[in-house]
């Protein structure tokens, strides 16, 4: 398992989650294709229902790696074992060669 502050060094599997922890006017107005939002203030409370299986790689971004850092601590906490902190939007639309969308 990656720390929460290790960027990932190998491509995530295709069945990989990927989760902006940004507020939702945030996530308008840039995230990466495919990203689910789930704002760090209902994180905890939802994080179950978005990702029930524990074992598939998630990767978590935010706006500088900071917020993504303590979602991927707690989901270390709840039992999930392989999770990324992808650090910012921009690193990880690169990371994963993904466009930026708008809603």
């Amino acid at each position: 398992m990656l720390s929460p502050a290790e960027p990932a060094s190998t491509p995530l599997p295709g069945n990989a989650l990927v989760i902006d922890v940004r507020s939702p006017g945030e996530y308008a107005s840039g995230h990466v294709r495919g990203a689910i939002n789930l704002p760090l203030s209902r994180f905890e409370q939802e994080i179950g229902h978005v990702a029930p299986d524990k074992s598939v790689p998630v990767m978590i971004y935010c706006l500088s790696g900071g917020r993504s850092g303590g979602a991927c601590r707690l989901m270390q906490q709840l039992g999930y074992r392989q999770v990324i902190n992808g650090g910012s939007v921009g690193a990880v639309a690169l990371q994963l060669n993904r466009p930026i969308e708008r809603a």
